[in-house]
């Protein structure tokens, strides 16, 4: 006689064993779709099973999920039934090797041309023939002591922040020497971001939901903690009166200051500090006393991403697929308002970055496409251009830097790009790859010119030069070297050359 019976519902399953009646109840469907390196993952927010799962791939981040892991390709090693990430490629860049990459004259180097027949909205590509070629190398490869994933920033003039849970570090971008280290606060988790204020002092963003301040000591040189946001001071101001307090779940309530959640980015400009959380929020801070003076409820899911114009216009970028454009008020405490909504992206939005004159926004997801909006006077404020592919996984981050976008994927490359002029598209100038784990990080700035000329005539290469700095999750930073010039100097070259 069968003595077990197993009822599903709602896809649980409960056995009845008899004659004892003992009931056993199994995890749903939603806890057993994810592997255990997922299940107890830091780097991803507790709201994200609630929404059903959408048609993503093989890279993509299922931001519906609060299990869902940063590198998408972590899972693989312990899933049998995922095939395992290819090898690196070949094309290992060294520190003394220099490789030319330019796309072909239809740009089918930089991207396939066919539009992704799952996606609900069909955009123009932006690729065209590239007027410009460019060359790279890896000059250095640098490693986190904890092996962590790594966030990374430039800092004026030419100083590097390498951020990780144990220690951030601090390196000279000429001369790729150690400046100084120092701990992290391991007990905060990872860190997710980093920002610089125009006093020099430095922010990170951790995944307790704090953010900490950094000074540096004009005598030692030295890195030390100022404060952790909020502080104490701003805690106890707040602290007696009940209308201080917000609701973030059930029999749980916080101080409208902050962050119930892990701050996945934050951006300074001005006296201002913006940081966005897996919360759902965007706060604003004042630099000069740390306070919080602004929360505004951004967005329906977590927000991934957020980045700040010129002028002081505020995007944010979340895991509900949207991009939410704030402006501020008039006058000293005026309110930060929303201005437009952008809704052209089919998952969720894990990257941001403006153009220097802030008159081009550039947003990656877990679509594996780039997209590309400008301001127009027709539109409400500004209207997508179209779009970049060629990432065969999520975008994971942006940076720009002079006329060139920067991207990293969850393919483990980042990818070149610029625009070729008024009318004329963008082009895929080069390929950096190496990583072997997905590019959480990237951030880039261009040489002196005067300093890149000197170069440029010692060596016979390159109108323009950069540094590239990407952070994988697996804690690893590259440092690249990249020359660009146009195919019209290059023309002449080499029928100098020939002469």
């Amino acid at each position: 006689m069968v003595d077990l019976i197993c009822f599903f519902v709602d896809l649980s399953v409960c056995v009845i064993h008899f004659p004892h009646f003992r009931h056993v109840s199994l995890p749903s469907s939603s806890e057993l779709s994810f592997s255990g390196a997922y299940k107890n993952s830091p780097l991803v927010p507790p709201s994200l099973l609630s929404s059903p799962p959408m048609p993503l791939s093989h890279g993509c981040l299922p931001r519906s999920s609060p299990s869902a892991a940063e590198d998408p390709t972590s899972s693989t090693a312990t899933d049998p039934t995922v095939p395992p990430p290819p090898s690196p490629r070949t094309r290992h860049v060294s520190s003394c090797t220099t490789f030319d990459y330019s796309s072909n004259s239809d740009g089918s180097a930089a991207t396939s041309s066919t539009v992704d027949s799952t996606s609900p909205i069909t955009l123009p590509s932006l690729l065209g023939p590239p007027p410009f070629s460019a060359s790279f190398a890896c000059l250095s490869t640098l490693h986190t002591p904890d092996g962590a994933p790594t966030a990374v920033a430039v800092a004026a003039p030419s100083l590097l922040y390498s951020a990780s849970a144990a220690e951030i570090s601090i390196y000279d971008l000429a001369s790729l020497r150690r400046l100084d280290s120092f701990p992290a606060a391991p007990a905060s988790g990872s860190v997710k971001s980093v920002a610089f204020s125009p006093d020099g002092r430095a922010f990170t963003a951790h995944q307790d939901g704090r953010i900490r301040a950094w000074n540096r000591s004009a005598g030692s040189g030295r890195y030390h903690l100022v404060a952790s946001l909020p502080t104490a001071a701003d805690r106890l101001r707040r602290l007696a009166l009940p209308s201080n307090y917000i609701t973030v779940r059930r029999h749980k309530k916080l101080l409208w200051i902050q962050h119930a959640d892990a701050v996945s980015a934050v951006a300074a400009s001005g006296s201002l500090l913006y940081s966005v959380s897996w919360d759902k929020t965007l706060k604003i801070w004042r630099t000069s006393d740390l306070r919080c003076i602004e929360s505004v409820a951004a967005h329906e899911d977590a927000v991934n991403a957020v980045a700040v114009a010129g002028d002081g216009t505020v995007f944010t970028g979340s895991a509900d697929r949207r991009i939410r454009v704030w402006g501020r008020s008039a006058g000293e405490k005026g309110r930060h308002g929303l201005v437009a909504t952008l809704e052209k992206h089919r998952s969720a939005v894990n990257a941001l970055a403006v153009s220097g004159d802030g008159a081009v926004l550039y947003s990656g997801a877990c679509d594996r496409s780039i997209l590309v909006w400008e301001k127009e006077d027709s539109a409400n404020f500004v209207a997508v251009a179209g779009r970049l592919r060629g990432h065969r996984k999520a975008i994971l981050c942006l940076a720009c830097a002079g006329d060139l976008v920067f991207s990293g994927s969850s393919d483990r490359t980042v990818r070149i790009w610029r625009r070729g002029g008024e009318g004329r598209g963008y082009s895929c100038l080069g390929v950096l790859e190496g990583h072997v784990s997905g590019v959480r990080s990237v951030a880039a700035v261009r040489v002196p010119p005067e300093a890149a000329a000197a170069v440029a005539e010692r060596e016979g290469e390159g109108e323009e030069e950069y540094r590239v700095c990407s952070g994988s999750l697996d804690g690893e930073v590259r440092v690249w070297r990249v020359r660009i010039w146009s195919r019209n100097q290059r023309g002449m070259e080499a029928e100098e050359a020939l002469s």
